[in-house]
């Protein structure tokens, strides 16, 4: 099985995704009994994903300006910085949780995407 499985187009449906997810669940799991900004970091990166999506040169973005490398980037960057925010804001608990386990998952999901045909859209 190759390492890198999950193509540019199935990249952008789990961005949506995880978009609504980082919407909804901060909800759901009741984050913020460490800092009331813990829902919102969540909240916000959300709404900038799927800005960020749809201003992707792949399959499901609407104004295709970043290239997909560009995109890859910004994950990464999003993946490093949720790996900081329960330092530098004090979270603890379920609040620190919920940021790490969420930067391991997009620093995974970086590792396993393909980059070919990342500008035609496949």
């Amino acid at each position: 099985m190759k390492l890198r499985f999950l193509s540019p187009t199935n990249h952008g449906i789990v961005d949506y995704l995880a978009a609504v997810a980082l919407i909804v669940s901060p909800f759901v799991l009741q984050l913020g009994s460490s800092n009331p900004l813990a829902p919102w970091i969540s909240v916000v990166t959300g709404a900038l994903v799927i800005v960020v999506s749809m201003a992707t040169n792949y399959r499901y973005g609407a104004f295709k300006i970043i290239p997909f490398g560009g995109h890859l980037t910004l994950d990464l960057l999003v993946a490093t910085l949720f790996m900081l925010v329960p330092s530098l804001f004090g979270f603890v608990g379920l609040d620190a949780a919920y940021y790490y386990i969420n930067a391991v998952v997009v620093y995974l999901v970086v590792a396993v995407t393909a980059s070919e045909g990342r500008s035609t859209g496949r």
